[in-house]
């Protein structure tokens, strides 16, 4: 037979249309501008109703709100039948995210949401003619169109022959996927043929056409459904899903609406279809539908407990997984956990990020202590180069800690299986299903596929069709996978049992780099400084208000509460990565800014309480975990020097205020220095005029500077050794083109490099600083328009070299970084990234080492040699290359897509050279890049002791990091970890006595082990890069 899916096809769509079997066209409307959340609200509203005409009139975009109203009589006609109502905004183009949107109530109740991909909602069952219904749409334009039509029908559907015309098309749209001569395609063309033969279309409606419609049910239900029926060899475990970016092309308030429209349409789904299961990650859009629609909330709440609506996921919003902190992520699954778990009474053992950039080597372990099984994403079916080759594994972190991975393989309807490309906004269609299970790697171990299906991105879910389409599939068709409604929980218990004790089950060990967006650890440099800081200023919150209580400030546990989840909100994996449009980051710019103002008030507060004695000593605090040499700014202070009582430290003043280098400052604590009136201490610093340049003699090192304020030269006296490869240039600042083939903001691609243009166009290099501190040398240039101004620091004590660097850009797609080429013997780099750090080679033998031309680190990156190395440091940067041992570092990247403007504005940040002997290890990088993140702080006034040591660790490779109350109020939280990859004996000292001490998981849960305590003392012994963390009960005065 030829043609039968041809024929078989046409005969369908000529039932879809007689499915519509009565159309009644809503002429006559009311509108009104503005966005309300409830009817109520738009009656209370004094903006005026005005007339709207469904055939002549239009309404207007884009992003504005509006609303509509009419109230209908049912008429004579749909009584006993049942009522549908199709919406329709005269747009037919594909875009699920933002075309116009509605909300519709009946009633004054919330019905359903509508949009392009469901158009239809089912009003009433079993309409009574007479009745009044009082129809309101919460109407949004969204931002892509300007002009609306608003066509609105009431419609009768005929449920025999949407019956008849679901049975045909389902077994229809699995013979794609099946070779012409398969026999199991041509049973199925012949049952498909026999049953639309049996169809008599010549006069709709009559009895002769029901009455065929009966007889081809009979035989599509037979020869297919039964016989062919009850076929499991390969099973789709369907999950009913809703992607919702909480901002992209869309703002956070927009998603607040997003998200009551999406569930809203869910719960009448789960009306209609009683197998409909759905689950939805991330709290914070429950906590939108729970503050704009309780009632419909409530609704869910009862879902949840019938058993049909999963609220899993694990963190607070999908978060992006290479720039966010380690304890940025512990406060994810903190947060999220913590919602679900209150709100709904379910334990979330699965992460849930099918839409995440990268995934770092830390996160197993960080996983498996926040007590998730789990791990799912899709993502990296997007890579450039190289497919990942397994699609259920064991996933291995730095640690050795092992999360159990699948990744969800289905493909877009018609896509060929050989594309990575796989989707988390699945069709549940017997072609995408099929699709799915030709891409699985892991059928030798597995015949049971996870879907998640349904629109999303810009929310709206499943549809109509797609539980349709799952009915027919779950009878199990020959050929095509068994479809059974399952929740994702259920899922990967199953598997995880069916696979866990095989041989085959491979283990991916090390991180799941994307080989694509690697422009995102770079664009919108504001705002990955804006999270940095606020994340560093939480914790040195947290410590400060412990050690305060004591001085009668109350922990301010609702105000950390409420930065900590905008921190969360915006670490969202579109936001933090800077991929979403204008809007959202003039929104995020606020939110950082009241952070780092609310924060620095509270921080202030505490330690003016904490130094209460106002006199002319100067306490300085250490909130790091470390003992530490550093510069210390003292802000306006006339004093010759300080003096700790042991050390003199000689005060420099600057144009910015006075510094001194102090020495030995106390881990998590403070030192009182005092005013001391001392001989003039002559600078260290040598500075010659060399050409057009300089030489500068430094107790470090000897540093040939040219005329464009770039190292010529930087020769390690200490060391005996050229720190840069000869004929090239140290703090190279060079301009490179950037038009990424697509995404604009996301993609940094390979042949970026073809193209560039070294910074120039000094126009003034001076020293502006002498001092026994430091020595500093101002560069300002002008490239285009583009102005660059550096303050270079040289130290006395200090072998960093800070560039504080201010760039005013106005360039679009283009990329600016510094180099640092270094004489430095290695094939691999060293990254630091959360809770550790990660190698990676600096070759292209292999595809995949091609593909990592810039990769994420966060404070610093290392090249070492066996007695000597180089370590580039920064306080707001992630973006990193090291080709050919040149240390490179992205520093501003301006996008045009989605934010046409992207990062042309004013940018502050600071990067830092450290030449040392030894690797990174021996050299303390790990403390340097801290110091440069965390300043100390210098407080007028002393403190109650002259010195104090809360906490502190006695090994060099263990970071204590977290100080803060615990969540429950019982006790104080400690976290620390291990970063040399070295098993260590620790012991931990607090200032106080302990009166008890146990160890936690990340989520402050108790776990077994017993604690060395031994009154001020916990002694443990550390894995390689393990996370620890332990609840400290401080023994209380009597």
């Amino acid at each position: 037979m030829k043609f039968v899916k041809e024929r078989v096809n046409v005969i369908c769509q000529e039932l879809a249309r007689l499915s519509i079997s009565q159309k009644i066209k809503i002429t006559d409307m009311q509108v009104k501008n503005g966005c309300y959340i409830t009817p109520a609200e738009a009656d209370a509203s004094k903006e005026p109703w005005t007339s709207f005409d469904t055939v002549n009139d239009r309404w207007y975009g884009p992003d504005k709100h509006y609303w509509f109203r009419t109230t209908i009589t049912i008429p004579e006609s749909f009584d006993g039948k049942n009522l549908w109502m199709r919406v329709h905004a005269g747009l037919d183009e594909w875009d699920d995210g933002r075309n116009p949107q509605f909300l519709l109530f009946a009633n004054g109740e919330v019905i359903q949401g509508m949009d392009i991909n469901h158009r239809e909602v089912l009003v009433r069952e079993n309409a009574k003619a007479g009745e009044k219904i009082q129809l309101d749409l919460q109407s949004y334009t969204g931002t892509l169109h300007s002009e609306f039509r608003l066509l609105a029908d009431l419609e009768e559907h005929d449920a025999k022959i949407e019956e008849i015309y679901y049975d045909l098309i389902v077994p229809m749209q699995g013979l794609n996927r099946m070779d012409e001569d398969n026999k199991t395609r041509l049973d199925l063309e012949t049952a498909l043929t026999n049953t639309i033969n049996l169809l008599d279309l010549r006069k709709p409606y009559s009895k002769e056409f029901y009455a065929s419609i009966e007889e081809a049910e009979k035989c599509i239900q037979e020869e297919i459904y039964e016989k062919m029926g009850g076929w499991d060899e390969v099973v789709a475990t369907c999950i009913g899903h809703t992607h919702i970016d909480v901002a992209w092309l869309w703002t956070i308030d927009q998603v607040r609406q997003k998200s009551c429209r999406s569930f809203a349409t869910v719960l009448k789904l789960m009306e209609e279809y009683p197998n409909y299961h759905f689950m939805s990650s991330q709290p914070k859009l429950y906590s939108f539908v729970k503050e704009r629609h309780p009632e419909v909330y409530e609704k869910i709440r009862q879902r949840v407990k019938e058993g049909r609506w999963e609220p899993e996921g694990g963190m607070w919003v999908e978060a992006d997984c290479n720039l966010t902190s380690g304890e940025s992520l512990v406060r994810q699954f903190l947060f999220g956990k913590r919602f679900f778990k209150e709100e709904f009474g379910v334990d979330n053992k699965i992460l849930w990020l099918p839409d995440v950039f990268g995934y770092s080597a830390a996160m197993p372990q960080i996983l498996k202590k926040c007590g998730i099984d789990y791990f799912m994403t899709t993502k990296l079916a997007w890579n450039e180069f190289n497919k990942v080759p397994y699609d259920t594994m064991n996933w291995e972190g730095i640690d050795g800690s092992k999360v159990f991975t699948h990744m969800i393989t289905t493909l877009g309807v018609g896509q060929p299986e050989t594309s990575f490309f796989t989707t988390y906004n699945g069709m549940l269609h017997p072609d995408a299903i099929m699709g799915g299970w030709d891409r699985y790697q892991n059928k030798d171990i597995n015949n049971d596929i996870l879907i998640s299906y349904g629109y999303g991105d810009g929310g709206g879910g499943p549809t109509r069709t797609m539980l349709e389409t799952s009915k027919r599939m779950e009878k199990g068709i020959k050929g095509v996978p068994k479809v059974r409604q399952a929740f994702a929980r259920t899922y990967f218990d199953e598997l995880h049992e069916k696979v866990k004790d095989s041989k085959r089950l491979p283990t991916w060990i090390g991180e799941l780099y994307f080989e694509f967006h690697r422009g995102t650890y770079t664009s919108m440099a504001r705002n990955k400084r804006g999270n940095r800081k606020s994340e560093y200023a939480m914790m040195e919150l947290e410590l400060l208000s412990v050690l305060a209580e004591n001085a009668g400030k109350a922990y301010p546990t609702e105000e950390l509460n409420r930065m900590w989840e905008t921190i969360l909100t915006n670490q969202f994996h579109d936001i933090l990565p800077g991929s979403s449009i204008h809007e959202v980051y003039e929104q995020t710019k606020k939110e950082y800014a009241e952070i780092a103002e609310t924060s620095a008030e509270l921080i202030s507060e505490r330690l003016n309480a904490l130094c209460a004695k106002k006199d002319e000593s100067v306490t300085v605090w250490n909130t790091l975990g470390h003992r530490r040499n550093d510069i210390v700014e003292l802000g306006a202070n006339s004093a010759e020097a300080l003096t700790d009582g042991t050390n003199v430290y000689p005060v420099q003043q600057t144009k910015d205020g006075a510094v001194i280098y102090a020495e030995n400052l106390p881990s998590k604590g403070y030192q009182v220095l005092r005013p001391v009136s001392g001989a003039a201490v002559e600078t260290p610093f040598a500075v010659t005029e060399a050409g057009e340049g300089y030489m500068l003699e430094t107790p470090f090192y000897t540093i040939k500077i040219n005329a464009n304020g770039e190292f010529t030269s930087l020769f390690d006296k200490e060391n005996d050794r050229e720190v840069l490869q000869s004929g090239k240039t140290g703090n190279e600042l060079r301009i490179y083109e950037d038009k990424p083939l697509q995404y604009s903001a996301w993609n940094l691609d390979i042949f970026h490099t073809e193209k560039s243009w070294k910074v120039e166009g000094v126009r003034r290099m001076e020293w502006t600083e002498n001092g026994p501190v430091r020595a500093t040398l101002e560069i300002e240039r002008e490239v285009m328009d583009t102005v660059i101004r550096q303050q270079i620091h040289f130290y006395a004590k200090d072998r960093r070299i800070d560039f504080e660097t201010y760039v005013d850009w106005k360039f679009a797609e283009h990329v600016l970084k510094v180099h640092f080429p270094a004489d430095v013997h290695s094939d691999e780099a060293t990254y630091d990234i959360q809770f550790g750090n990660v190698t990676r080679k600096l070759h292209t033998n292999t595809s995949w080492d091609q593909a990592r031309f810039e990769v994420c680190g966060h404070k610093w990156a290392d090249l070492s040699e066996g007695g000597y190395g180089v370590s580039l440091m920064n306080d707001c940067k992630y973006g990193y290359s090291m080709k050919n041992r040149v240390m490179t570092q992205t520093l501003i990247k301006s996008g045009t897509e989605p934010n046409l403007t992207a990062d042309q504005e004013e940018h502050f940040f600071t990067y830092s050279l450290y030449p040392h002997a030894g690797t990174w290890r021996e050299a303390g990088t790990e403390q340097e890049a801290l110091n440069l993140n965390v300043p100390a702080k210098a407080v007028a006034g002393a403190a109650e002791k002259d010195r104090m040591e809360f906490l502190s660790v006695d090994k060099r490779d263990v970071v204590l990091e977290t100080v803060k109350k615990a969540e429950d109020g019982d006790g104080v939280i400690v976290r620390l970890y291990e970063v040399e990859n070295a098993r260590t004996k620790v012991t931990l000292h607090c200032a106080e006595a302990i009166a008890s001490a146990e160890e936690t998981d990340l989520l402050e849960n108790p776990i077994e082990g017993a604690l060395g305590v031994k009154e001020n003392e916990i002694e443990l012994t550390i894995k390689p890069y393990e996370i620890r963390t332990i609840r400290i009960r401080i023994r209380t005065a009597k």
